[in-house]
């Protein structure tokens, strides 16, 4: 299998998951108009859950080091399957809850909220389960990208001052949803990664898992929890009329294919973070990972003009975010050279 043996080459891997994981939102931009999130987001957790096996059968299955993935998965010990597969539970609960935020209180308070207590808890809980890296320069870099994300939050905010309507009740239903899946989040990532011998890929201790049996049955556990979850949020929907099954069967091809290929996106650079762990360490792969905020930023200022006609403020603001988030980036990659 594929494994990676230096550290450059486990920042490249970490840099493509933030891209990845920054850039899957742009699929549910170009699916249907009418077409809602609980739809898409099957079609997104199936296209993540085909990917993980066309990784596996191909970069997990060939080469002269590790185990290859069958081998790997009939040997992996129940408790390290059940880890991974918590792990994938824990992260589709976080992922709609932050969803359902989003679509109450707008996308400038959740995901800043969400995602920046996701990352510092993340980075705490993965350090210290697995601690790799220098941590006064990881943390420091951390709360420079905490920064870059409250930067990205205000400029939002200020940009979209009056366009989104909630009531008061609404707005704090939408912060506590935020913070309860900015919480969970936090904990997924290290389901997974004590179930993978971190410190041994080339010769995997017996009973744990390589990183692309881990994604298989991550995105499994996925899978099969969306539809407790998704089908609770489709009966019961935080905001618009419920949605029926009906409805995905008449979604176009284009549209499923979409979803799909965000799904396969968001698989890709979880792969990449998870092979990479060996080598740079479990805290410093979701940090970098989660710098994926600022990847959407990008996104949104240069390729979808959501900040176009902004003021001096406003862009000053933006300065500033990627200013920081340049400079924590650089102390997380420096944190694990030493």
């Amino acid at each position: 299998m594929f494994i990676v043996d230096n550290y450059p080459l486990a920042v490249i891997l970490c840099f493509i998951t933030m891209m990845c994981w920054g850039s899957w939102g742009n699929t549910q931009k170009l699916a249907a108009k009418n077409w809602r999130y609980e739809l898409f987001y099957w079609d997104y957790v199936i296209g993540m859950f085909l990917f993980s096996l066309i990784i596996s059968f191909t970069l997990g299955s060939y080469g002269e080091e590790g185990r290859p993935f069958l081998e790997d998965l009939s040997q992996a010990d129940a408790s390290c399957i059940w880890s991974v597969i918590a792990g994938g539970i824990i992260f589709n609960a976080s992922n709609i809850l932050l969803s359902a935020s989003t679509s109450i209180a707008g996308l400038s308070v959740a995901f800043p909220l969400g995602v920046g207590l996701s990352l510092v808890l993340g980075v705490i809980i993965n350090w210290f389960g697995a601690p790799k890296g220098d941590p006064a320069i990881l943390f420091t870099g951390v709360a420079l990208i905490v920064i870059a994300i409250i930067c990205n939050g205000m400029a939002s905010g200020k940009m979209h001052k009056g366009e989104e309507k909630t009531d008061h009740g609404q707005n704090r239903k939408g912060l506590v949803l935020a913070v309860i899946a900015g919480v969970l989040m936090s904990f997924f990532y290290r389901f997974v990664a004590k179930a993978m011998d971190l410190n041994n890929f080339e010769q995997p201790a017996e009973g744990m898992l390589t990183p692309y049996t881990a994604i298989f049955i991550f995105s499994a556990g996925v899978l099969l929890s969306n539809f407790i979850f998704n089908t609770l949020v489709m009966r019961h929907p935080f905001v618009g009329e419920r949605v029926h099954y009906r409805e995905y069967f008449q979604g176009s091809f284009r549209t499923h294919l979409v979803g799909m290929l965000g799904g396969a996106i968001w698989c890709l650079g979880t792969a990449f973070s998870y092979i990479a762990s060996g080598t740079a360490g479990a805290a410093i792969s979701y940090a970098l990972g989660q710098g994926a905020p600022m990847i959407a930023a990008i996104w949104g200022v240069f390729i979808w003009k959501e900040f176009k006609g902004a003021g001096k403020g406003i862009n000053a603001l933006l300065s500033v975010m990627f200013v920081f988030f340049i400079a924590g980036l650089a102390l997380i990659i420096l944190s694990g050279g030493n």
